[in-house]
């Protein structure tokens, strides 16, 4: 998401599934202000720190990761950040497949909801986003389960 000027925000996001306990949207932001040697976007160390995070909120509980292809997930890099972590399995969707990834739900209703803004800098239009994103972190009309549904996928242990 870019805002006015060069920079940019960008977003990364786990909706997360627990039986028995209501589902929950992690996710972390990064607004890039144009200036040299800032961080552009998630790198590997940020994604895993993402991972663990989750793996806490969910009461340590093991994670059974459904990932797109994008080229942070499945570096070498990364590969070895999961493998360190014995609770985490991670799948991949096939490439160029949105529409079974639920967090694309979750940008496409954001985006939406941004639309007809103006913000006056890349971190007004971040804490427009992260306070976008807490609504829907807490709304109990099974918004996020509604990603899920949406994808036509099961995920219910079989």
């Amino acid at each position: 998401m870019a805002g006015k000027g060069s920079g940019r925000v960008n977003l990364a996001g786990i909706i997360a599934v627990r039986q028995g306990c209501r589902t929950h949207l992690i996710y972390r932001t990064i607004a890039y202000h144009g200036r040299k040697n800032e961080k552009k976007g998630f790198r590997e160390r940020d994604l895993a720190a993402m991972l663990d995070a989750a793996y806490q909120q969910l009461g340590r509980a093991n994670i059974v990761l459904v990932w797109d292809n994008d080229t942070n997930h499945r570096d070498a890099a990364m590969k070895k950040l999961i493998a360190e972590r014995d609770w985490l399995t991670v799948f991949y969707l096939p490439a160029y497949t949105p529409t079974l990834n639920p967090v694309e739900g979750v940008w496409s209703v954001l985006k939406r909801s941004l639309a007809n803004l103006a913000p006056h800098s890349t971190d007004a239009l971040a804490a427009l986003a992260k306070t976008r994103l807490r609504v829907m972190q807490y709304r109990r009309d099974g918004l996020l389960d509604g990603f899920i549904a949406e994808t036509g996928l099961d995920i219910k242990p079989p």
